[in-house]
């Protein structure tokens, strides 16, 4: 077999720069740390950070109960509020929030000062998008998933009052499909203010797969079950690659995806550690190894 890797993938800028705040809090060894919620949707990473003693939470109100002293912000954010109230309650916020998802604060937050309406193009239950919706004040705004929803609200009557409005998506989103809405909205909206809110790491994670899936026999997607942008690298793959797979670790890869010709493409999303996909690699070749022995005759599709 041939494993590719794609040009582009795994740790992103902000997770990486999330990721290496815990983890010298557990080389320093400092105790009654938590994060709010999971750090990255990364269960392997977050089982280790557990194990080395910075579990999370999901409500404020569940600090005082961990007796912490210091409560990290996950990657994707929170509500502006839930961070006062944490000051409030006397822990130190250590604010872990990628940069890109706090341009996004900052975006909304002077749109709506300026009294612009706000779409956001996302996942509506997403930790970013909840985030997202904190910095929103005094004006009305709207979440879609995609230009199907954005036409279903618009039957509903939402827009009809509204002159002007303003764009922003997860950064985590496909391009293709915020092209969608945009151009949608512009066939009805007179003022369409769109700032293009996806990071550079999704963007250049995504083209390295167009590129890489369409001449490959298999891809496997390495990351969370719940990640977002694994989910749209999974999506993009499978459009190319009717054989590609999404896989948490390399527990989950199963030899009977694999021809001993083929040619194997790996990607990995922004929240996946580089031993992760090292230890897929490995179990690749491992795979490899048994079937030029011949420990599995029958061809695998």
């Amino acid at each position: 077999m041939e494993i590719i890797m794609a040009e582009k993938m795994g740790f992103c800028f902000g997770v990486r720069r999330t990721v290496e705040i815990a983890m010298k809090i557990i080389e320093n060894k400092e105790q009654n740390v938590i994060t709010y919620g999971p750090i990255i949707h990364n269960e392997d990473l977050t089982n280790y950070l557990k194990q080395n003693g910075i579990g999370y939470v999901l409500n404020v109100d569940d600090v005082d109960e961990r007796k912490a002293e210091k409560v990290i912000i996950r990657t994707h954010g929170a509500k502006r509020e839930v961070i006062e109230n944490l000051k409030e309650k006397g822990v130190k916020v250590i604010d872990g929030t990628c940069p890109y998802v706090m341009r996004v604060h900052r975006i909304v937050e002077k749109l709506s000062k300026d009294g612009y309406p706000i779409l956001i193009v996302g996942n509506k239950d997403h930790p970013e998008i909840i985030g997202v919706t904190g910095y929103i004040s005094n004006v009305p705004y709207f979440i879609v998933k995609d230009v199907e929803e954005l036409e279903e609200l618009r039957k509903q009557g939402k827009f009809d009052k509204i002159k002007k409005i303003g764009v922003v998506t997860q950064t985590t989103e496909k391009i293709e499909k915020v092209r969608k809405v945009v151009n949608y909205l512009m066939d009805f909206i007179p003022e369409v203010r769109y700032f293009k809110t996806i990071c550079y790491a999704t963007d250049e994670n995504q083209n390295a797969i167009h590129k890489l899936a369409p001449s490959v026999d298999v891809v496997i997607v390495i990351g969370g079950k719940h990640s977002s942008n694994t989910i749209k690298l999974y999506e993009i793959a499978k459009s190319y690659c009717p054989r590609t797979y999404h896989i948490q670790n390399e527990k989950d890869l199963k030899i009977e995806w694999f021809n001993i010709n083929d040619k194997v493409g790996i990607t990995a999303g922004a929240s996946t550690p580089d031993w992760i996909i090292q230890n897929v690699v490995n179990k690749i070749k491992e795979f490899e190894r048994m079937l030029e022995r011949g420990e599995i005759y029958e061809k695998r599709s």
